[in-house]
């Protein structure tokens, strides 16, 4: 059979379909031997001679119905078993009149399942902008919009620096951000039931003061090495402080015993995705603040998370805006990772614990890692001695106290390490400013020696009456201010009647103490400089 009839043959056999679930007519006297659907005949297109025009008219083969009733239990007499097993009678058809424009359509095509297995889905990247924006307007009402204030230092050194103050977080750290999201992204079960932290840092500082706005119970277990106004802040903020262990690792296993024997929440700083979405609106409030901004300069110690975030907003924002990470010296792991193309989890490396205390507590994730390698354009270390300058220019210049991390971002400029950003619009993050009292008094007076502010030299004098009163005159004459002074006598029989001063003096600065040596080797050839 030709396609035609095959066409013509489904239009028929539809034709019977309708009628068979269509309801039966009353049969009139002398019918009862001819049923309806024998006496009808098959229409198609127009009307034949001497046919009947009862199926209507056929629209491209398929006839216009109307709605049918279904009498299931009328397929009885219509063959049922014949039509299931496949038993279909075949008829030949007669085409007579069919116009010249009939045009079959051609079926639909049908995609197999195959095809959409063989089309992988693009992959959802780590953090996106989208959930930048949502942790934005989540944080609003509960973290203030730090401000992006032109700095005293831009002319000195031949930029436009913007200085992002996050240290002005009620914690002085810019991981209240994040901590903020994070906690109210929990829910409602894991809040009423609490957090808990164990580790000193400015992550906890974070978790212990926003958990106690947002009516979260959390608990802080620290060592006993931690200093009592550590403690005290803590309490203050209203969180639930335990004493327990010698060192950092005793405390943070039993904080995990805690949480898993009563459903705490056990919380540390890793690449969680509503944390480092809070720490990306950073990013997004630089770009508001500081238009034609050429390039952000981010501290990346610590967890790392801070520059993949910001670096995540500022590059949807605008992608030529060079994003600069820095690190310390002792403490590259972001470098070696880059340069070995993989996150290094375990680093042999000793930076300074006093001044980068949690560094060593952290390790790179891999999420973090693709983030930085993909969106961050350079990355530089800067030594300790230059982060402790960096704080002192914070102190003459910006009247800021900040500790060595955040001051990281203005170190690399200040000690040189950026000229491709001469004559160009910079942002600085300065992160964090939480430092002990005395340990920020030592890292100052640190960063005069360095400074060449702060000198001390030795001389011998004779043991003659006013040759210390001569020393003295001198200084003064030179408007030098004179710190301390030690007189020592030699036990030695060739120097039995010299005697050696030490003095500590402070000059106004680096040409000032050029001058005060020059002055002294002329009248004391003897004397001697102390190595910084």
């Amino acid at each position: 059979m030709n396609f035609a009839a095959q066409f013509f043959y489904s239009s028929y056999l539809s034709e019977r379909l309708e009628r068979l679930y269509s309801p039966r007519p009353a049969l009139t006297d002398g019918d009862e031997n001819d049923p309806f659907w024998q006496r009808d005949e098959l229409c198609l297109g127009p009307s034949l001679p001497g046919g009947s025009d009862k199926c209507g008219h056929v629209s491209n083969g398929n006839a216009i119905r109307r709605s049918t009733l279904i009498e299931p239990e009328r397929l009885k007499d219509f063959g049922e078993e014949e039509l299931v097993n496949g038993d279909v009678k075949v008829y030949g058809t007669k085409l007579v009149g069919v116009p010249a424009e009939f045009v079959l359509k051609e079926p639909p095509k049908i995609r197999r399942m195959s095809e959409f297995r063989n089309n992988p889905r693009p992959l959802v990247p780590f953090l996106r902008f989208e959930d930048i924006s949502a942790a934005a307007f989540r944080i609003q009402t509960g973290i203030q919009k730090t401000p992006c204030a032109y700095s005293r230092l831009s002319k000195q050194y031949g930029m436009e620096i913007y200085l992002k103050k996050e240290h002005l977080h009620y914690t002085g750290s810019v991981k209240e951000r994040g901590v903020l999201y994070l906690l109210s992204s929990l829910t409602q079960a894991q809040q009423r039931k609490g957090v808990i932290v164990a580790t000193d840092c400015n992550f906890s500082m974070a978790v212990a003061h926003h958990a106690v706005e947002l009516n979260i119970p959390v608990f802080v277990i620290m060592p006993s090495c931690c200093s009592s106004p550590r403690l005290r802040i803590y309490r203050d903020y209203g969180a639930m402080v335990i004493s327990y262990g010698s060192i950092g690792h005793d405390s943070q296993n039993h904080a995990r015993h805690l949480a898993s024997e009563n459903g705490y929440l056990y919380l540390e700083e890793v690449e969680n995705e509503a944390y480092l979405a809070g720490l990306g609106t950073v990013g997004m409030e630089i770009y508001e603040q500081v238009s034609k901004l050429d390039a952000v300069v981010i501290p990346a110690a610590g967890q790392y998370g801070l520059l993949a975030a910001v670096a995540a907003a500022i590059k949807h924002l605008n992608s030529r805006t060079l994003v600069i990470g820095i690190e310390p010296e002792g403490f590259p792991l972001l470098q070696q990772s880059l340069k070995s193309d993989g996150p290094i989890k375990n680093m042999n490396s000793n930076p300074n614990k006093k001044l980068y205390g949690d560094l060593m507590e952290h390790s790179l994730g891999d999420n973090t890692f693709e983030l930085a390698k993909k969106l961050v354009d350079k990355v530089i270390s800067v030594s300790e001695e230059d982060s402790l300058v960096a704080m002192l220019r914070f102190q003459e210049f910006e009247r800021s106290t900040v500790d060595t991390e955040g001051a990281m971002g203005l170190a690399a400029i200040l000690a040189g390490k950026l000229p491709e950003l001469k004559g160009k619009r910079v942002a600085v993050v300065v992160s964090s400013a939480n430092m002990e009292l005395e340990l920020m008094r030592q890292c100052l007076d640190r960063a005069l020696v360095l400074d060449d502010r702060v000198s001390k030299f030795s001389v011998q004098l004779g043991e003659y009456p006013g040759e210390m009163a001569k020393l003295l005159d001198l200084l003064s004459r030179e408007e030098v201010r004179l710190l301390d002074v030690c007189q020592r006598r030699q036990s030695d029989k060739s120097d039995l009647f010299k005697a050696t001063v030490e003095c500590v003096v402070e000059t106004r600065d680096k040409t000032q103490s050029i001058q005060l040596r020059k002055v002294l080797a002329e009248r004391y050839p003897s004397i001697c400089w102390l190595d910084r």
